[in-house]
């Protein structure tokens, strides 16, 4: 396939999107551990019964079966939103159709949240606002069965046939129990590389705001273990596929030509998904032929096919900033929020968004914690520990964060839709120098019972 011809698809798919005028719309998707407080595994038969009982309060259609005929997917006609189950019947994910106000967005996400508490209560469940599931090593941590997932955990399971240089952890299995608060929103095509860059250099501030994915007892080390799930497996074999930019952007083909740097690891051929080992896109799409392995009657088996053009909708990459073929930026970094502060994610990014210039100007100027010898993807590994690194004068930091809160209420303020009240999480956090994983650690020490913090963690 002409090389040509694959860069042009791509610039199509990824580039084009973003130049036509459009409205400013906001995406939001917020992941949500499920927790059986009798301390056992969740039963997935109450969450199928959930499912149920929401769609026929909230008239959804089902919209994805699993193998077994039960509905994992389900959306309004009326606005789109989607309830879903991410990865696992563990994981429970509220994704609401394009608006312009996120207050429009909080008052579904509030009908939608207080009956699906309700519906678990009898049966001692709860849904909690944790970047990981904290009652993890009671549930059955498998995926959702049906094809993509099935692949998905295929491809994440394999990590110990590749011989690399490069360190794995040994939880294959993190999509069941890792939940995290996104946000997509319409980018303009003169805006692109500004918006990546600016959004790359912002992400140790957002480590420092927004940490709360912990493992007590086993990483406690780090406030956001789920940069290290994702960058630490097969995903990140191709490390243009997870993460940070590591190189800034001076236009449109600069982001292109880091687009066809990434991977493909998976197609869908005769309704079967195709597994294979991670090959950049451009040389999958000049092979003559590719060999991978598909699930069928309890095994996989090997099957060859031809690379084909419109295989690039399976180029899925898990960058911090990603560009979609919806002419948005998703920015994936974001751990779920405790379930008061649910809004306080996207109220930020919109803020920004609209104040990306002087975003850039405020970074592009730092000292407090730029040009100090590390780069953006150093820095954010070095925020989400525990302990911040020595060269940072705590006092300056947290007045850098709260300059740039501040910015974000401005951009909020001037659009007059009294979006910026979610900011006040942020501020709170600021006053307090503490975020949510920090928070529940200090809770832990001064002896709350982790159950005391699941309930907390929980309010609306």
């Amino acid at each position: 396939m002409d090389k040509k011809y694959i860069y042009q698809e791509l610039f199509n798919r990824y580039i084009e999107p973003t130049k036509p005028e459009r409205k400013k719309y906001i995406g939001v998707e917020i992941e949500m551990p499920i927790l059986n407080l009798n301390k056992q595994a969740v039963d997935f038969d109450v969450i199928h019964k959930l499912t149920g009982a929401f769609m026929h309060a909230f008239i959804f259609k089902p919209t994805g079966y699993d193998d077994d005929g039960n509905v994992y997917s389900a959306q309004s006609e009326s606005n789109d939103d989607i309830l879903s189950y991410d990865c696992s019947y563990n994981n429970l994910e509220l994704s609401f159709g394009r608006e312009r106000n996120l207050n429009t967005i909080y008052k579904r996400f509030k009908s939608y949240y207080r009956f699906i508490r309700e519906f678990l209560e009898p049966f001692n469940y709860t849904l909690t606002g944790m970047g990981i599931n904290p009652y993890r090593a009671y549930n059955r941590n498998i995926p959702i069965e049906n094809g993509r997932y099935r692949m998905l955990f295929h491809h994440l399971g394999s990590y110990k046939s590749y011989k690399l240089p490069m360190y794995f952890h040994e939880h294959p299995d993190f999509g069941t129990f890792s939940s995290a608060s996104q946000v997509q929103l319409d980018v303009e095509y003169n805006k692109l590389p500004l918006t990546l860059n600016t959004f790359t250099k912002l992400e140790p501030i957002k480590a420092l705001l927004f940490n709360n994915s912990v493992m007590p007892g086993e990483h406690d080390d780090l406030h956001c273990c789920r940069d290290m799930f994702w960058e630490n497996s097969t995903h990140g074999i191709n490390s243009h596929n997870i993460g940070m930019f590591a190189c800034e952007f001076k236009n449109a083909d600069d982001i292109l030509k880091y687009i066809s740097s990434t991977s493909i690891y998976c197609v869908e051929r005769g309704g079967k998904y195709i597994n294979f080992s991670p090959i950049n896109i451009v040389d999958y799409m000049s092979c003559e032929e590719i060999e991978g392995e598909y699930f069928e009657n309890g095994s996989y088996k090997k099957l060859s096919f031809k690379p084909d053009i419109k295989d690039l909708k399976y180029l899925r990459t898990f960058k911090f900033e990603d560009l979609t073929f919806r002419g948005t930026v998703e920015f994936r970094s974001v751990c779920c929020q405790p379930i008061k502060d649910c809004m306080c994610v996207a109220a930020f990014h919109i803020g920004l968004m609209d104040k990306i210039e002087e975003l850039s100007d405020i970074l592009n100027n730092d000292e407090v914690i730029y040009r100090n010898g590390y780069t953006p993807a150093e820095l954010r590994k070095l925020f989400v520990k525990s302990k911040l690194p020595d060269f940072v004068d705590v006092d300056k930091l947290y007045k850098l964060a709260k300059r740039i809160v501040d910015l974000s209420s401005k951009g909020l303020t001037e659009r007059g839709l009294s979006e910026e009240v979610f900011l006040t999480p942020l501020y709170e956090r600021i006053s307090r120098r503490t975020n949510p994983a920090k928070s529940l650690y200090d809770m832990l020490e001064r002896g709350h019972k982790l159950e005391e913090i699941i309930n907390y963690y929980s309010e609306i």
